[in-house]
C-alpha cells in the first residue's frame, strides 16, 4: 500500500549487506514445482484469503508535508487468472485514493503453494492526476523483468513468533521493489470500523535499505489485513488505515472490475511477453 515510484538504486554489495543483517530472504526458495497447477489460484491461507468477489474498503490518513490528509484504499479479489513463470496466479485489483481522488491503481499477482504459503509474483501499477487522468505506469513480474524474484506475502500456518524476516519479492531498478516482513505479535484483539477481531497477527514490513521506516500490518483470520500503522522516524508517509467495510460484489460490479483490469493490461506494453488475464475455470468471468 505504499508508493515506490522513485527510489535510488543501491550497489549490490550494500543491498546484500542490508538484507543479511535483517533477514534470510525467501526468494531463493522459490521453485515453480511447489505449486499445484490445479490449486495455485485457490488462496485460502487463514490470514490472507483471497475470495473472488470480495471487496475490502479502508480509510485513514497519511502525512503530506506537515499536514495529515485523508486517504483510502479499495482492494478487490478478482476471478481473473494469469500465468507468470509457468504458475497460475490470482489477480488482485487495488486502488489508492488521496483526498477523494484516485492516485494509484495496481494489479497484484499471487499464488498459494502446496504448503499454504501465499507468494507474490509481481505487480502492475498506474498513477493518475487529480482529474483522474492516466499519467503513467510501471510493471514487474517474475521472469519478465531481469532480476525480479518472487517472495512470500503470508507464511503458511501455524504462524510462529521468532521466525526471521522474509522477502515479499524483489524487483530491480527502475521499479525497485524490496519489501520484507516479520511476525512481531500474535493473539491480539483489535477493533476497526468493520468489527472486532480475535487472534490478530501483527507484521512489521520494511525495506532493508530504509532504516527507521516501518509499516505495521494487522491480519485477522478469515479476513486478511484489517489495519495499517507505522513506526520509526524514517517513515515519511506515516499512513494509518482501518478496514471499514467488507463487500460482496454483484456480477455487474465484478464485470466492471474485470474491464478495469483489462484496460490496465492494454496500457502495459511490458505484457507483450505474457498471455492476458482470463477467467478462472468454473467462474462466470469471460
Amino acid at each position: 500500500m505504499r508508493s515506490r515510484w522513485i527510489v535510488p538504486a543501491l550497489s549490490a554489495s550494500l543491498l546484500a549487506l542490508a538484507v543479511s543483517a535483517n533477514a534470510q530472504t525467501s526468494a531463493d526458495e522459490y521453485d515453480r514445482s511447489i505449486f499445484d497447477p490445479d490449486r495455485s489460484i485457490i488462496i485460502d491461507n487463514p490470514y490472507l484469503p483471497f475470495r473472488p468477489g470480495t471487496k475490502l474498503v479502508y480509510k485513514g490518513t497519511a502525512r503530506e508535508g506537515s499536514k495529515r490528509i485523508p486517504v483510502g484504499v479499495v482492494s478487490v479479489d478478482t476471478d481473473l487468472v494469469k500465468v507468470i513463470d509457468g504458475v497460475r496466479v490470482r489477480v488482485i485489483y487495488e486502488a489508492d485514493y488521496i483526498q477523494g481522488h484516485l492516485e494509484e491503481a495496481e494489479l497484484a499477482f499471487h499464488a498459494q503453494d502446496r504448503d499454504g504459503n501465499v507468494w507474490h509474483f509481481g505487480q502492475l501499477r498506474e498513477t493518475y492526476n487529480e482529474e483522474g487522468e492516466f499519467v503513467g505506469g510501471r510493471a514487474w513480474m517474475v521472469g519478465h523483468l531481469e532480476g525480479a524474484k518472487a517472495g512470500i506475502r503470508m507464511q503458511a500456518q501455524p504462524l510462529q513468533l521468532g521466525t526471521p524476516a522474509y522477502s515479499q519479492g524483489f524487483a530491480p531498478p527502475p521499479f525497485f521493489w524490496d519489501d520484507f516482513a516479520q511476525l512481531v505479535k500474535t493473539g491480539v484483539r483489535n477493533c476497526v470500523p468493520a468489527g472486532c477481531f480475535e487472534e490478530v497477527a501483527v507484521f512489521d514490513e520494511f525495506e532493508p535499505t530504509k532504516p527507521n521506516a516501518h509499516q505495521l500490518k494487522y491480519y485477522a483470520p478469515g479476513v486478511g489485513n484489517i489495519r495499517v500503522g507505522w513506526k520509526g522516524r524514517g517513515e515519511k508517509q506515516r499512513e494509518s488505515l482501518k478496514l471499514v467495510e467488507i463487500v460482496e460484489l454483484s456480477p455487474e460490479e465484478m464485470a466492471e472490475v474485470r474491464a478495469i483490469a483489462r484496460e490496465m493490461e492494454t496500457r502495459a506494453y511490458t505484457y507483450s511477453s505474457t498471455a492476458p488475464v482470463a477467467g478462472a475455470p468454473g467462474t462466470d468471468g469471460p
